[in-house]
């Protein structure tokens, strides 16, 4: 777990250690980077996955993480934990010069408060699992399975893990996994998930908002495809709150009507080599 926003977890503080390697010969650069973001920004209020989202082109999203707690254990930066509705934290920080930081602390807990709400969360599950159904519909696969555990005369008894989807098409079947979500999934159920299908005799695919590297080749090792779609999808009927979420805090977040054809392209180009 780590310290994060209350949009894809339950408590946020700093008692477990994230998940990745324990430790990483980057982490030492991400630490004096991150001071100098905070040196540049001593007047603004941030949340730990904002910062992990932001600088995820540089590093994982754990190594960010670490290096938090780091500046935050020689106190450069200074944290609080807010309990927000329905008994769920969120986890601040902030420049140890910055003594007018509750304004700003108060805004930043409103819209999370308001983009972290279960019933948004709900919808954004909903979305994605749609847009990524009528991606494939649009380029003719047809569904075999939607959230099953079976596919042919194979069923996966191991755990209670599903797929989110089976499309078949040219005679070639893969398992759909659909992650709407700003941080990574699990790294454990990507790893059951892929012997989900090795089972099933499909190939994987991941439509995730973003996967690590190391995670991504694990799923090309397997025969399978990472389909990054870099943003988290909101429904439309959200797009205001999306804007604003994306205006205010810097997340990558959108509110299409459907994914862009360059998404469904990319696996396109990947597909057609496996007929």
């Amino acid at each position: 777990m780590t310290i994060e926003d209350v949009s894809e977890g339950d408590a946020f503080g700093l008692g477990e250690e994230p998940d990745g390697p324990r430790s990483d010969s980057r982490q030492d650069e991400a630490v004096v980077e991150l001071a100098a973001f905070f040196e540049l920004h001593r007047d603004k209020v941030f949340f730990s996955r904002q910062i992990e989202v932001a600088y995820e082109g540089q590093w994982f999203h754990w190594i960010t993480n670490r290096a938090l707690r780091e500046l935050i254990a020689t106190g450069l930066i200074r944290d609080e934990m807010r309990l927000i509705e329905g008994n769920r934290k969120v986890h601040l920080m902030w420049h140890r010069s910055n003594r007018y930081y509750r304004r700003d602390a108060a805004r930043l807990v409103q819209i999370v408060e308001e983009y972290s709400d279960p019933n948004i969360g709900g919808a954004l599950g909903l979305q994605g699992e749609a847009l990524v159904l009528e991606g494939f519909a649009r380029r003719q696969f047809v569904m075999m399975g939607r959230n099953t555990q079976e596919f042919g005369p194979v069923r996966w008894r191991r755990t209670e893990h599903d797929l989110d989807f089976i499309f078949e098409r040219d005679g070639t079947a893969y398992g759909v996994e659909v992650k709407n979500t700003l941080g990574y999934m699990p790294h454990d159920e990507l790893l059951i998930k892929i012997e989900m299908c090795e089972e099933l005799g499909v190939r994987p695919v991941f439509a995730a908002r973003m996967l690590p590297k190391s995670w991504v080749k694990e799923v090309v090792d397997a025969g399978g495809f990472a389909l990054i779609m870099k943003y988290q999808l909101y429904p439309w009927a959200h797009r205001d709150l999306a804007r604003r979420v994306r205006d205010e805090l810097g997340l990558p977040v959108d509110a299409p009507r459907a994914l862009q054809d360059g998404t469904m392209d990319r696996f396109m180009r990947w597909h057609r080599p496996n007929v």
